[in-house]
């Protein structure tokens, strides 16, 4: 399996940058052929990636190097562990990322991430969907603070409504996670955490605008003092926005019919989250995010949506023993639509999701941890529209063990669920690592995975089917990761085979388990600090292919870019700090046909920060700087050369 992966997505081109012995070990050498992935697209992206290894190991600036700590992640386990420490692929954006880089929203954090492809249907504000590791956009479970999140109808995550001025970090897994979590979790899981606070009080104001009649304001406290956490914060978004699409009134595709106008975009957001750990080790915590704004298209059959996103949860954790720790979690998700054409009522659909989860964590020896837990939560539906079923549950039970023994690192978990609708499923995971010291670490995963039909799948009126199956999955994967000469790298591979997918069917009108996908990636990373230059590249390189036995066989899935790169360099000069960021993703297809191509494109961008006083940050970036005009969505236009301003108070931070 490894060397497949490897020789089928050029692994030779990226690999022996970093570990040439490895590659000679593990692989045979091999040529592109003329279905690689390389096949008319650019390499000058990918030779300024690899080259960052070379002059990484050549110009490496150690004095000025900063030695830090890796992040702590949660998600890939459900305990705490390293990034250096996990088995799982995983990527965190801090708080400080995005502070420094200027980020306006969740898709646009997200956007750039090894092994992630993001699709806009027009602009800030208009629904942006997932795509992880070529699996489609609705096998990414997604989780605010422990709580599922997403609409129970569609079964897609509405990232674009999730205010990032209340998140204080973004945990992103890669790779097959039903055997902790249950449905939804084929590709991956990402989990947003809000404002945490802790220590002492501290305000924060920030206030910016820009092109596109853009303008934003948050404001909030934290503090909390030793053994308490609070955090309470607000903020206002609104643009003016783009016209967001064109309208083929003969297929329906894009907005239906092409009206000219602009299409503008609120959010109304605010979050609370606070804590207290008491002397006897009993910790408690709830939180709050709410978001609720206007959308409005042109040209669609509904013009405009109010939406409202509301996220509240609750959690206790207590060490009855010292071997023993025990949480107990419970939350809920309210998604909100209400659909107008002009000011007459189209449709709505409300869903809630609720989340309730006992988690058990015994440490058996030192090195040795058995996490034992219960999942329970519950759908519902609320909708203008009449479905037959409006709620269902699933129960689960999951068990897993993380050890280390002699050198070997080990994950093994297994989940059982019962849905009131399709009855059990088992999905299971097996993990392994090792390290060649402090340099080098190998590692080999193999996970299956499953994601239950929509309520949309199932009870739509007339268009939906009642005797759908689950998706299923199962991955392989392998990688390596280390540090060369100051370089800090890493390579994945993996491979992915769905069964059962859903589609809809156009004979019938119904969706149907008819089609099935292989996918094959490769996931490059590379970081390090050349003359106080802070340099990070990631190039992703999928093969998503349909194996439905049908015409479209060995076609490239839908909007999966099959080339995608990002390289991000940072300076800073006493009180000012320079940024640029190019972004680069190849060609990609609308259709199953493969009809409809949505060319590749290249957008560069630049941001500044001057510290005008002590804690006050004048701050600017301009985005897509030579105005390419792409499409990640047919018919749906993204924003050209965009310029924002702003004006940012927070004492204790530096930029």
């Amino acid at each position: 399996m490894f060397c497949r992966v490897a020789n089928h997505l050029l692994f030779r081109w990226s690999l022996p940058f970093c570990c040439p012995v490895l590659f000679d070990t593990f692989c045979i050498h091999g040529h592109a052929g003329e279905h690689g992935l390389l096949r008319g697209y650019s390499l000058k992206f990918n030779l300024s990636f690899f080259l960052l290894a070379a002059t990484g190991t050549a110009l490496a600036d150690t004095d000025t190097q900063t030695e830090t700590l890796p992040p702590i992640v949660v998600t890939a386990t459900r305990t705490a562990q390293s990034v250096d420490e996990s088995l799982a692929s995983v990527s965190v954006i801090t708080r400080e990322d995005i502070e420094k880089k200027q980020i306006l929203s969740v898709q646009d954090a997200l956007f750039g991430i090894a092994g992630i492809g993001i699709s806009n249907n027009g602009g800030l504000g208009k629904q942006s969907d997932v795509f992880m590791r070529g699996t489609n956009s609705n096998h990414v479970l997604f989780l605010v603070d422990g709580v599922r999140m997403g609409s129970a109808t569609a079964g897609s995550t509405p990232i674009q409504d999730i205010p990032i001025d209340q998140v204080d970090h973004i945990e992103i897994v890669r790779g097959p996670r039903s055997s902790l979590y249950g449905s939804d979790a084929i590709g991956g899981v990402i989990q947003i955490f809000t404002r945490k606070g802790g220590g002492d009080l501290k305000p924060f104001i920030s206030l910016g605008g820009g092109t596109y009649n853009t303008y934003k304001v948050s404001a909030g406290v934290s503090g909390g003092g030793g053994n308490g956490w609070f955090n309470f914060s607000g903020a206002e978004l609104y643009t003016g926005g783009i016209h967001p699409c064109l309208g083929d009134p003969v297929t329906g595709q894009g907005c239906g019919v092409t009206q000219p106008g602009n299409g503008g975009y609120n959010n109304t957001s605010g979050s609370a989250r606070a804590g207290y750990r008491f002397e006897n080790g009993l910790e408690i915590e709830g939180n709050l995010l709410q978001a609720a704004g206007n959308n409005r298209y042109n040209g669609s059959y509904t013009d405009n949506s109010q939406i409202q996103q509301q996220v509240i949860g609750g959690k206790l954790r207590y060490s009855p023993l010292s071997f023993w720790s025990t949480t107990l979690r419970a939350g809920t998700n309210a998604d909100m639509e209400n659909d107008y054409l002009g000011k007459a009522f189209v449709d709505s659909f409300n869903t809630r999701r609720v989340t309730t989860t006992w988690q058990n964590d015994f440490t058996l020896h030192k090195d040795h941890v058995l996490t034992v837990g219960f999942d329970y939560y519950v759908n519902r539906v609320d909708s203008s529209l009449v479905f037959p079923v409006t709620s269902r549950d699933d129960k689960a039970g999951f068990l897993q063990y993380q050890g280390l023994i002699e050198g070997h690192s080990l994950n093994l978990s297994v989940r059982q669920d019962s849905n009131q609708q399709f009855g059990g499923k088992t999905t299971g995971g097996a993990a392994w690592g090792y390290d060649f010291g402090e340099t080098l670490r190998l590692n080999a995963s193999y996970g299956t995975a499953f994601k239950a039909p929509t309520f949309n799948d199932l009870y739509y009126p007339n268009f939906s089917n009642p005797n759908l199956k689950p998706e299923s999955s199962q991955s392989a994967e392998v990688g390596a990761k280390g540090k060369l000469f100051n370089v800090n790298w890493a390579v994945n591979g993996y491979y992915t085979k769905i069964d059962d997918l859903i589609v809809f069917d156009s004979t019938t009108l119904k969706p149907n388990n008819i089609s099935n996908a292989e996918i094959l990636g490769m996931e490059n990373q590379a970081s390090t600090q050349l003359f106080g230059v802070i340099i990070k590249a990631s190039l992703s390189l999928l093969d998503p292919r349909n194996r439905d036995g049908g015409p479209n066989d060995g076609n490239v899935l839908p909007r999966r870019a099959q080339q995608m790169a990002q390289l991000d360099l940072d300076r800073r000069f006493d009180k000012f700090r320079v940024g640029l960021i190019v972004n680069e993703q190849g060609r990609s297809y609308e259709d199953l046909a493969n009809t409809i191509k949505l060319h590749g494109f290249t957008t560069v961008g630049l941001r500044a920060s001057y510290e005008v006083y002590k804690d006050v940050l004048l701050e600017g970036r301009a985005s897509n700087l030579f105005n390419e005009h792409y499409e990640t969505a047919y018919l749906y236009n993204q924003m050209g050369t965009t310029l924002f301003l702003s004006l940012n108070y927070s004492p204790g931070k530096t930029q």
